[in-house]
């Protein structure tokens, strides 16, 4: 939790980018595990941390954009809750920490949001991503599901990813935070790593580890042999030399500000000549990145087109493309190789602002505004601004329906060498990545001096 000035200034910038109205921002309820008194570990909203900065359930913060005044909604502890949890701070005491004056029980919340509606105020409110949040929506509003997604505030989507994407001192500084518990991870999976652990062993050892020192993994993590499954979420193989071991995981600093680093190196602790080739046509693309990572440029030609004509121009030199380089990122040929997007906005979550993003709405009525904006929630017209924080993850993987789809259809034809592509059909996948700071003059890796081993020899060297 920053200071109360902080979360104050957030909200007064706030309501002057939405000018009337309420702004209606809810914490995140528990979440049952397997009955209702067993919850997964809490995460807060996103959103909701940005504003009000509370880390704890059953919280409604609500803002009149005219005036600027912020209410906290959320219920004093009982007698029977501190048998349970022990002594917490009152509702007050918590909204003094962000700048909070009023506060009222949770129960008045609909009454509050009811006068609003009645007397024609508009209340603006993000699309919810949990179905309990979907729920507390349709009764405080009397909507149905269908009219929530359909009627969220556009206006307040894009005020919320303007400011959440532009970082400050301080969030940069817990996000440095999270790369060196990120780097307590890497390194001791790459310690690990040898024939015969199996890989929930270390992806046991690393969330413990972002646990221990900070607030939790900051997704679910990737420790796999199958390294061209993208989000391999199975750890019961068992390291086999001649493999990759790829780890894609991140942790949460103690104010919930993310990293997300991926490492990929071989189980023997040497790379195999194939292995060494495509690593480091992957290393090139990754360490070529941050250069374009500047303050104006547009993601998608200047960032992630240009990191997929490197991966081009490395594959052409292995023989796997023909042509140039340039005419296999046209034809989409790299789709086959690399089956997403380079980057992704990283903060306060993983995968910042992706709540009310492309991949969770359909922005083609929003074109217009989504260009405007810039922001990193619609990728295909994000412009990178100074602060704007990203990860840098190429990779290639060679996964064989793809390859037997893609082939079949037709796809790429005189492009690809499907025949020498067979020869790769059980390497697996290789991703590398970072996270970067845009600056003016180009991506800031977070870190600094310090990082993750990424070279051949860097890593050779760990696992040896």
């Amino acid at each position: 939790m920053f200071s109360p000035a902080t979360y104050i200034a957030r909200r007064a910038e706030l309501c002057r980018k939405i000018g009337n109205g309420l702004i209606l921002i809810p914490g995140n309820p528990e979440a049952s595990y397997n009955y209702p008194n067993n919850t997964y570990h809490f995460r807060q909203d996103g959103t909701f941390l940005y504003y009000f900065g509370l880390n704890l359930p059953q919280f409604v913060g609500v803002i009149d954009a005219a005036t600027g005044e912020a209410t906290l909604f959320g219920d004093d502890v009982t007698v029977d809750d501190i048998i349970w949890m022990g002594p917490q701070p009152t509702v007050v005491e918590l909204g003094a920490q962000v700048g909070v004056v009023n506060t009222l029980p949770l129960d008045a919340l609909a009454g509050f949001i009811s006068v609003a509606v009645k007397s024609g105020t508009p209340v603006h409110y993000l699309p919810p991503y949990r179905g309990k949040g979907t729920i507390q929506l349709c009764s405080l509003l009397g909507k149905s599901p269908e009219q929530i997604f359909k009627e969220m505030s556009v206006d307040l989507m894009f005020a919320v990813a303007e400011m959440r994407e532009v970082k400050s001192a301080e969030e940069i500084e817990a996000m440095e935070r999270a790369f060196h518990i990120g780097y307590a991870m890497h390194t001791t999976a790459m310690k690990m790593c040898r024939a015969g652990v199996v890989e929930r062993e270390i992806a046991g050892a690393i969330e413990g580890i972002a646990l221990g020192q900070g607030a939790g993994i900051s997704f679910t993590s990737i420790v796999s042999q199958h390294g061209e499954t993208l989000h391999n979420h199975n750890y019961d193989g068992v390291l086999e030399n001649g493999r990759l071991l790829l780890v894609d995981a991140g942790a949460e600093s103690v104010e919930n500000y993310c990293s997300d680093h991926t490492r990929t190196y071989p189980v023997s602790g040497k790379f195999t000549e194939q292995q060494r080739d495509i690593y480091n046509i992957v290393l090139a693309a990754h360490q070529q990145a941050p250069e374009n990572m500047r303050a104006g440029a547009k993601y998608m030609e200047d960032v992630h087109r240009k990191a997929q004509i490197t991966l081009a121009e490395g594959l052409k030199g292995v023989g796997l493309i023909n042509g140039s380089a340039e005419d296999a990122v046209a034809a989409g040929a790299m789709f086959l190789f690399m089956p997403h997007g380079l980057s992704h906005g990283m903060g306060i979550d993983v995968h910042d602002c992706e709540a009310m993003g492309e991949r969770s709405y359909d922005f083609s009525a929003l074109a217009e505004r989504a260009a405007a904006s810039g922001t990193c929630i619609h990728r295909s017209t994000w412009v990178l601004k100074e602060g704007t924080v990203m990860s840098n993850e190429p990779g290639i993987y060679f996964i064989p329906a793809l390859i037997d789809k893609s082939k079949s259809e037709g796809l790429y034809k005189g492009i690809v060498n499907y025949d020498k592509l067979d020869g790769y059909r059980t390497f697996g996948g290789i991703r590398i990545e970072d996270d970067v700071i845009v600056t003016e003059n180009g991506g800031r890796v977070i870190g600094g001096d310090k990082k993750i081993p990424v070279t051949v020899e860097e890593l050779e060297d760990i696992l040896s």
